[in-house]
Parts: C-alpha cells; sequence; structure tokens
C-alpha cells in the first residue's frame, strides 16, 4: 500500500513516539494521504476542525487572521511534522488557516478514526494530550513575549523560531526559506515594519543576519539567541 511508505515519517513524530512497527503499520494503513498545490488550503481558520494531519513532503504555512483584518503568520512546519491536532479533541475548531507554501501531501485521520486508535493504543492518546499540551505552551510563550519583551528581543525570538522550523543550513549560515517580508516579521512581533528594518538594518551592519528581498539568512546563530536571551553583547 502507498501509505507504507511514510512510515518513517510516523516513527518521527511524536505523535507516535513509543509505539512499535506493528502499531504504527496499522496506523498508517488507517489514514488516508492528501495532496494540496502550492497555494492551496488544508483547512481555513475557525473552520471544525475533522481530519489530523502528518506531513510528508512540502511545507506548511499556519496564519491567523487579527480583528483588525492582519493575516499574522504563526509557524511553518516541514514534513514529519504534525498539524491539525485539535481535530483529536472531538468538536474543536481550527485556531489558524493552514496553507501549502509548496506543493504538500499528508496523511490525514479524521477525528473518528483517530478516536478509535487513541482507544486502542493508549501511548498515542498520551502522546496527543503532551502534544496539544506543547502548542498550548507555545502559544502562552508567544502572548508572554507580546506582553513583556522588548521589540528587539520579539524579532530575534520570531527569527530563531523560523530558523529552527524551516532553516536550511547553508556555508555561511541558516536560511529561512521563506517568503518573508519586513511586514510578515512586524505582525509576527506586534510591532511596526519601520522598527523591524531599524533592527534588521542593525543586524546587518554587526553581521548578525544578511537579508534580502522577502528571505532572511541568519549568519550568526549565537549573537541571535544572545539577544532573545538578553545576554549583554561581548566584545570581539
Amino acid at each position: 500500500m502507498e501509505n507504507e511508505a511514510y512510515l518513517p515519517y510516523l516513527r518521527e513524530s511524536i505523535l507516535f513516539r513509543g509505539m512499535d512497527d506493528d502499531s504504527l503499520l496499522e496506523v498508517v494503513r488507517a489514514g488516508k494521504l492528501r495532496r494540496v498545490k502550492k497555494g492551496g488550503f488544508f483547512f481555513h481558520q475557525w473552520e471544525p476542525a475533522r481530519v489530523l494531519y502528518v506531513l510528508v513532503d512540502g511545507r506548511v504555512k499556519f496564519t491567523q487572521l487579527t480583528a483588525e483584518g492582519h493575516q499574522v503568520l504563526v509557524r511553518v512546519s516541514g514534513p514529519g511534522e504534525v498539524f491539525g491536532a485539535v481535530a483529536a479533541l472531538g468538536d474543536a475548531v481550527h485556531p489558524a488557516t493552514g496553507e501549502a507554501h509548496a506543493d504538500s501531501a499528508a496523511l490525514g485521520w479524521t477525528s473518528e478514526v483517530i478516536s478509535g486508535l487513541m482507544e486502542r493504543f493508549p501511548t498515542m492518546a498520551l502522546n496527543v494530550v503532551r502534544f496539544l499540551a506543547g502548542r498550548v505552551k507555545e502559544f502562552q510563550d508567544r502572548y508572554r513575549e507580546l506582553a513583556t519583551e522588548r521589540v528587539e528581543r520579539r524579532v530575534a525570538h520570531a527569527l530563531l523560531r523560523l530558523a529552527e522550523q524551516i532553516g536550511r543550513k547553508m556555508k555561511d549560515g541558516i536560511l529561512i526559506d521563506l517568503t518573508l517580508s519586513r511586514q510578515d516579521i512586524a505582525e509576527m512581533t506586534g510591532t511596526t515594519i519601520f522598527t523591524v528594518s531599524r533592527i534588521l538594518s542593525g543586524w546587518e551592519a554587526r553581521g548578525i543576519i544578511e537579508s534580502g528581498r522577502e528571505r532572511v539568512l541568519v549568519r550568526d546563530p549565537a549573537a541571535l539567541t544572545a539577544i532573545a536571551d538578553d545576554f549583554p553583547p561581548t566584545d570581539t
């Protein structure tokens, strides 16, 4: 069966950690593969959450629409990552829109199928709880950043998150391989495009990053981490 080719992605996923191969084989056979072209959508914000996915190819970006009508980039997922996990809760809605940033494919399980699998495999049920708790903590951290941290730290945290989620290691740094405008960064960090431009220009002058048209190369991850952690700069 075609789905069995995607078994390695399940082995690496937090959702199926601790499950043996026979159990994983049963899980993967219960899934249905869905392909979405670049620019298409797996789901939209506030739609009923009916399917939990594991991405097996491509990239999916998640955005939220604010009360002011701004679209804010929340996170980006690559192969092996879980998304739409609120479908495991039953009558839930998607908190964000999931858009294919490249031609993508994902294995999906409906809420009913997920419920049956969790009853059959308690380890999976515990993993779902842990995964959702991790997402809640992630959002709490984001809100804390917006409420308490200096803008420069918020921007550093945002770039480090994207570098971890989708960064590609290059000879001269980590490339955030995503169409990412300064307006996107401003909306992610609750500030203005003018402030983001000033901060990024300062970091470029210090050799920490290199930014071009809708791209960012993190040349000195350690320096960016020091800014995010509010460590004082060191003389070199």
